[in-house]
């Protein structure tokens, strides 16, 4: 199965940047993207999974691709010579979807993987661009030019770290696309449903990913952080738009070392920041950790839903209840997220991905809920007289009104009389009632405690 880069703006062309590992592809990606999307580091072959992400050029919609190194020597039989062969034939793979191919080369480098790769690029001249990186303020430009003995209509000098001469190979990447399918196509009306993939290394993310997206845009490997940049791709379940963050694998933070694992970990827990509701991928087999509480708390505390995923359930022994057993017991363990769903799959078979997606819209809907001040004050009102504020000399409050004051995330603002003597049960009792009375049982909600003459106290 070939990987569809997943293109969001309706039929908007998809352009893939591709080359050997270290000749800078991360850093033109960010360069056109005009933000730092992908991991960059001297290391060879720090991108892995294809990267897509939508961008304007000129103006122009279309979505940007950055692929893994393309490495010559896969003779090697260990791991990482495993996950070359898989990351070569992913590159492969994004090149026969795409609409326009720009090669990158480095001056004064000219590589047997160059040649090797030049050549299987031959079928795809009429959709080539070459650009030649690191030529900042024409270095080794002169010795470059013998490249064109490889039959190329034209060379663009670049430097992607610093800006050189991309305004020229923007403009060769607008002249060789055809727009006018985007025109015909209509946005959707609904904004995508955002879903980040979380968890530890090794427990399905990427298999997930690939079932829900129905192709192979994440590389897939026993090999414990595999994935490093968050992979993007897109699908549509029950007339509703899906945007699915595949992550890397979040370790406990003693035994993250490697430099490039350090910002995938940081990339995956800004994921959450960009996504609706999380998908905690949890090993069925091994149960919930405290790597996993800890996840699913970063989400909670940012307002996203959660969806703790309890995969590779195809291996679970028939046993009669066992899912209600292991539901009670995360419940007991983890009583801070006992609001959030807990739903069996198997991200290799697509047993439960239809529970899983159910619950996504449903959690999305309860995260787009906007409450009417009145309804919510005449709420208030009934919660007020079935549990009064403490009445002691020194605890008692009154609670004057409350207004929502943002969906997605949910967020209440309860004003009182005395924000000191507000105590953090009785703020409990109050997100307890709001989840039962008003709609948001699945979904985190934050209350804000605010008095003018003093702090606000948030929880």
């Amino acid at each position: 199965m070939t990987f569809d880069v997943g293109k969001k703006y309706g039929n908007a062309p998809a352009v893939v940047l591709v080359g050997r590992p270290n000749v800078g592809k991360s850093t033109l990606f960010n360069r056109l993207l005009r933000t730092r999307r992908a991991i960059t580091d001297p290391t060879p072959g720090v991108t892995r999974d294809p990267v897509a992400k939508d961008a304007f050029i000129q103006e122009k919609p279309l979505r940007l691709v950055d692929t893994g190194g393309f490495k010559l020597d896969n003779n090697r039989v260990d791991e990482e010579g495993a996950l070359d062969i898989l990351v070569v034939e992913k590159t492969l793979e994004t090149i026969k979807t795409a609409d326009l191919i720009v090669l990158l080369l480095e001056a004064g480098v000219f590589t047997a993987e160059d040649e090797e790769f030049i050549a299987l690029l031959r079928p795809y001249q009429k959709k080539l661009i070459v650009a030649v990186n690191k030529t900042e303020g024409g270095r080794r430009e002169q010795e470059s030019f013998n490249l064109l003995s490889f039959g190329f209509e034209r060379l663009h000098f670049i430097s992607a770290e610093h800006g050189d001469g991309l305004a020229d190979l923007e403009e060769a990447i607008i002249g060789k696309l055809d727009f006018s399918r985007v025109a015909e196509s209509s946005p959707s009306e609904k904004e995508p449903i955002r879903i980040a993939i979380l968890g530890k290394p090794n427990t399905g993310k990427s298999t997930l990913s690939n079932r829900l997206v129905a192709s192979e845009s994440s590389l897939v490997s026993d090999v414990p952080g595999t994935t490093r940049d968050v992979v993007e791709g897109a699908f549509t379940y029950k007339n509703r738009d899906f945007v699915i963050l595949d992550t890397a694998g979040i370790r406990r933070k003693s035994k993250v070392t490697e430099n490039i694992e350090y910002y995938s970990v940081n990339r995956a827990i800004k994921a959450i920041d960009d996504a609706d509701i999380v998908f905690l991928l949890i090993d069925a087999q091994e149960g919930l950790s405290d790597q996993d509480k800890k996840i699913a708390a970063l989400a909670s505390d940012r307002g996203r839903g959660v969806v703790m995923a309890l995969n590779k359930w195809d291996v679970m022994p028939e046993t009669k209840n066992i899912f209600e057993a292991m539901r009670d017991r995360i419940h007991f363990f983890f009583g801070k997220m006992e609001y959030a769903p807990i739903v069996p799959v198997s991200a290799k078979t697509g047993f439960g991905a239809d529970k899983l997606l159910d619950a996504a819209i449903r959690l999305y809907g309860q995260l787009a809920t906007q409450i009417d001040t009145g309804r919510l004050n005449q709420a208030l009102e009934r919660w007020l007289e079935e549990s009064p504020p403490p009445q002691g000399p020194q605890t008692r409050f009154k609670v004057k009104y409350a207004v929502q004051v943002s969906s997605r995330p949910v967020k209440f603002i309860f004003f009182v009389s005395r924000i000191h003597a507000v105590t953090d049960s009785y703020i409990s009792y109050l997100r307890n009632k709001m989840r039962k009375d008003l709609g948001f049982k699945e979904i985190p909600v934050e209350i804000e405690i605010r008095s003018s003459r003093a702090p606000k106290k948030s929880l």
